[in-house]
């Protein structure tokens, strides 16, 4: 990767603070029409297994239906049952993602995150999942991305071929942070879904920052 190439990531979204329902199916909805998103994430955020099931089976259809992955988080039952295209684990532990890849690659998308330094990285990474996300679910309240994710990120795209994911802030003001690191895919959950109305205009917002970088212009 060279420094005077600009990287146009892409946009993931988590379902962290989606609620259950047609307000949640709206939501989803509208960010989804409202310009690119390549990755949806569906987070449990708390759920019982019967609850985030039924969640999912709702979710991942139409987040399918828009040209977007499905990636169920945690559980793999789930994963399979809601014929989700991947699977996230977040627990930071090296034997659970390759346990992860052997089994359910390449018929799904595998990734994990809660590696916390380069060390532990470069272990994950040698577990052959698709991505890396350097960042935690539910994690993204404080209005800029924490420095470490943002530190990890941009080292892992200057060395590493498996794309990454950083983990954005809840304001979009900030979203520049997360676009220097120069990551591929950037989540983003409560800068997005934080609050009901307005989610079609926060999308169409961080499409226009990303498409800013292709085309040189200041954020």
């Amino acid at each position: 990767m060279t420094d005077d190439i600009p990287i146009r990531p892409r946009l993931v979204l988590a379902t962290t603070l989606l609620p259950d329902g047609e307000a949640g199916v709206s939501m989803l909805r509208a960010a989804l029409g409202a310009g690119d998103v390549a990755t949806v994430i569906v987070d449990p955020a708390g759920r019982p297994d019967a609850a985030f099931q039924d969640f999912a089976e709702g979710i991942v259809p139409i987040v399918q239906e828009a040209g977007a992955a499905a990636i169920v988080a945690e559980d793999t039952r789930c994963a399979g049952r809601s014929r989700a295209d991947g699977f996230h684990t977040s627990a930071g532990g090296i034997a659970a993602l390759r346990e992860a890849v052997g089994r359910l690659a390449p018929k799904l998308i595998v990734g994990g995150s809660g590696f916390n330094t380069r060390h532990e990285a470069l272990e994950a990474g040698e577990t052959m999942p698709d991505y890396l996300m350097f960042g935690k679910l539910g994690a993204d309240n404080d209005a800029e991305p924490l420095r470490r994710n943002l530190e990890l990120a941009e080292w892992w795209a200057a060395i590493v071929e498996i794309p990454c994911i950083v983990q954005g802030g809840a304001d979009l003001a900030a979203l520049p942070l997360a676009i220097e690191t120069r990551a591929e895919f950037i989540l983003l959950s409560a800068a997005v879904f934080g609050e009901p109305s307005g989610v079609a205009a926060r999308v169409r917002e961080a499409n226009r920052l990303f498409d800013a970088v292709r085309q040189g212009e200041a954020a």
